[in-house]
């Protein structure tokens, strides 16, 4: 008797999903809670587990199939520990007949030539952005999995380069007798070899992203306004404090920490920052939930902080690097992706020192980190080099005056350069 794998119950607003990657294949064996495949929403990755032990039978829906929730993607069959005999077929046959491997794929034996392994979102990413092979890279997951270390790892050592094509540049053609050469003229080197083009689906997160950035383009009036903080007197706290500060909580002090607690200060003396359009009417929060930019290879994550003015510092700290670490596990629930009242991103971990952030929609502003660069300022009528960083704000103009968006960005300037201010609130 067979029993059915069914689509889980999908979030809210979300209709349908993509199969991703199948853990198993037909014939392998399976435990109750197992992961079987990995299913792809617009905003999260969930996994189906086995209902029950047994034998994983017929897959009905392949990797990059769409389902919808209560869809059958495969059936489940009696038995277990059929892998077992297996197994140990595979070791007594291994055992007989000596082989002798490199060094570098001691680790998992090899693909069969002209078979692919399963892949995870992450592994694909790095396959098809460097041209790999996936059966000639050694695998040391479970099952024969190619694991991101590996693919790494198999970079490293140069398997990239190895597989690249080498076309021998043509011979020049000789004249034909009788003829004289033309005078040589210099022209443009043509390429030569391969000039690959590859063609990958946008994966749905990627396309829910492109919808709402479109979105807020067309329906906002987007307006960005700037200003610079020095950070010197953020940057001495945390060099004071840093190490007493992870022994007493367990957690990095970072500046996100500052930024929150500075924008939500900001937010209480300007409520029209933190509020909403709902139709003809504008909703202002009373509450303090700041969603907090987290880049991933699925694309970009927004986890919303809940009630940020009532957390500490090192609570504001964990939580972020909670948010960080599971978003790259794909672990970010959808109830933590929806609900933000204001949202923080930071472009300057990558290196940028301008930019524009687009609304989040349907929030009214959204303030943009950068770099921190040091640069020659003017104090007291003397020439000093201060850490300074450019703070961008941009906010719907429909219900936001720019007298308002300017003096929001000033008070949280005034905040970062006098961080006493975020103890007293003054």
């Amino acid at each position: 008797m067979s029993t059915e794998v069914k689509v889980p119950a999908l979030p809210e607003s979300v209709s349908e999903a993509t199969v991703v990657t199948w853990h198993k294949q037909p014939g392998d064996a399976v435990e109750r809670d197992e992961n079987l495949v990995d299913l792809e929403t617009d905003k999260v990755v969930l996994e189906v587990p086995a209902p029950e032990d047994g034998v994983l039978g017929e897959i009905l829906k392949p990797e990059g199939e769409t389902v919808t929730a209560g869809e059958v993607v495969a059936t489940l069959g009696e038995g277990e520990g059929a892998a077992a005999p297996a197994a140990a077929a595979e070791s007594s046959s291994a055992d007989a007949a000596p082989t002798v491997a490199e060094p570098n794929a001691a680790a998992a034996p090899a693909m069969p030539a002209g078979e692919s392994p399963a892949l995870s979102p992450a592994v694909r990413h790095l396959v098809d952005e460097h041209g790999l092979d996936p059966s000639r890279i050694p695998a040391t997951g479970r099952n024969g999995r190619i694991l991101k270390e590996d693919v790494l790892r198999y970079i490293e050592q140069g398997g990239g380069q190895a597989e690249a094509p080498s076309t021998p540049a043509p011979a020049p053609a000789s004249a034909p007798a009788g003829e004289t050469a033309a005078p040589a003229t210099p022209a443009a080197a043509m390429p030569t070899g391969e000039r690959e083009e590859r063609r990958v689906p946008m994966t749905r997160l990627r396309q829910r992203i492109a919808e709402r950035l479109v979105e807020a383009q067309q329906t906002a009036a987007m307006l960005t306004t700037f200003n610079e903080v020095n950070m010197q007197p953020v940057m001495d706290i945390r060099s004071r404090y840093k190490d007493q500060f992870v022994k007493t909580h367990d957690t990095k002090l970072g500046f996100m920490s500052f930024f929150v607690k500075a924008a939500v200060e900001a937010l209480k003396r300007f409520p029209a920052v933190n509020a909403s359009i709902d139709g003809t009417d504008i909703l202002y929060h009373g509450y303090y939930d700041i969603g907090i930019a987290v880049s991933t290879e699925r694309g970009l994550m927004v986890p919303v902080l809940r009630d940020a003015d009532q957390l500490s510092f090192a609570e504001i700290e964990a939580a972020i690097a909670d948010f960080g670490q599971r978003a790259q596990q794909g672990k970010i629930e959808i109830d933590e992706l929806t609900g933000g009242t204001f949202t923080i991103t930071n472009g300057g971990i990558f290196g940028s020192l301008v930019s524009t952030p687009i609304l989040n929609p349907p929030q009214s502003g959204i303030l943009g980190m950068h770099k921190i660069q040091e640069r020659p300022m003017a104090e007291n009528g003397q020439v000093v080099v201060r850490p300074m960083m450019y703070l961008a704000h941009s906010y719907d103009h429909r219900i936001i005056d720019g007298k308002e968006a300017v003096q929001f960005l000033v008070t949280i300037k005034d905040m970062l350069e006098d961080p006493a201010r975020l103890l007293l609130e003054v």
